[in-house]
């Protein structure tokens, strides 16, 4: 797995886009106090998963 684009990691919630297994996802980790979850969204190919990327960062996804 590699992680192609990030969000800035001083905030309690990031965001990753990751590569594996030729499809992407998006990863967000939560930081609380001294533990981290993460969830994973579900492996897609790359141009609907780069959409989807794109609508998140500019705000209009969750």
């Amino acid at each position: 797995m590699r992680v192609r684009k990030h969000t800035c990691d001083c905030m309690a919630t990031i965001y990753e886009l990751c590569y594996a297994g030729g499809l992407l996802f998006i990863r967000r980790t939560i930081r609380e106090l001294d533990s981290r979850v993460a969830h994973e969204t579900d492996r897609l190919i790359t141009v609907r998963m780069e959409d989807l990327w794109m609508r998140l960062i500019l705000g209009q996804a969750r």
